[in-house]
């Protein structure tokens, strides 16, 4: 019997075990995936990013918007960051680690891909709980359900997250459901009010992570990130997720308009 709590170390290969978990709970978890010296190239690396995005006024990158917002001591700082691997080189490096290929063993009938040019591409989320931050949580939601709303053939759809800080009750961390990928298309798109509800659910778990693990779930699971009770620097959660797609390619351009699902962003409880 599998034990839901398992957390495992990606070797030379995805073993069967780590399918079988994914494939009943909807999700998996390595430990120290990457090293904290790479954790701390990447940060700077984002944070040089960011000032230049801030300087430039930038609002969006290949039509995805940026959220920007402020920590804990005023200072502007980006929410959440479409294409962080066209923004940041220590980012874009991180992906073309020969492990990420390993990764296609989830998605076994399926040619499948990391969605570098795709969707987002690379997505830096930055939550802290302060005065004038807004980006402090984010209410439950299925990934492959923007799929559903622009009309577009649903393939498997696995969403990779790196942690640059350690994700727990501490800065609110992520709670998933798990199983709930196993559900009809109705449930999944209307279980729960997308993003706007927030409550705890009483099937949820906690997904506690260290800084350098990598976390996969399913597009099709429900989950949420929770509010920190604490306010400033200790609410700091930082992670990285880049999709792992298959299906017809559909790279975005620079020029490319933003999804209307985003701009109902502003119905999400962020606060």
């Amino acid at each position: 019997m599998l034990d839901i709590n398992k957390k495992y170390k990606l070797g030379a290969k995805v073993e069967d075990e780590h399918v079988d978990f994914y494939n009943k709970y909807g999700f998996v978890h390595y430990t120290n995936f990457i090293t904290q010296d790479q954790i701390q190239r990447i940060i700077q690396s984002l944070n040089e990013g960011y000032e230049k995005l801030i300087s430039e006024g930038k609002d969006s990158i290949n039509g995805i918007p940026i959220n920007y917002g402020f920590d804990e001591t005023g200072k502007a700082i980006v929410h959440r960051l479409p294409y962080s691997n066209l923004v940041a080189d220590e980012v874009a490096k991180l992906y073309t680690d020969e492990r990420f290929k390993l990764l296609a063993k989830f998605i076994p009938d399926y040619e499948s891909r990391l969605g570098l040019k795709e969707k987002d591409g690379v997505v830096t989320n930055y939550y802290i709980n302060t005065e004038n931050s807004n980006f402090r949580q984010m209410g439950w939601h299925t990934d492959i359900s923007r799929d559903v709303m622009v009309g577009k053939k649903l393939y498997p759809m696995i969403n990779v997250g790196i942690y640059l800080d350690d994700s727990n009750e501490t800065n609110g961390g992520l709670r998933i459901i798990p199983c709930s990928q196993d559900q009809s298309i109705m449930k999944m798109l209307f279980g729960k009010v997308q993003f706007v509800n927030t409550k705890k659910d009483p099937k949820e778990i906690m997904l506690s992570a260290k800084a350098g693990d990598l976390a996969l779930h399913d597009g099709r699971i429900w989950h949420r990130v929770g509010k920190s009770p604490h306010i400033g620097a200790k609410s700091r959660r930082r992670v990285m997720y880049v999709p792992l797609i298959c299906g017809p390619v559909n790279e975005r351009q620079p020029d490319g308009r933003t999804p209307f699902y985003h701009k109902l962003g502003k119905l999400a409880k962020l606060k």
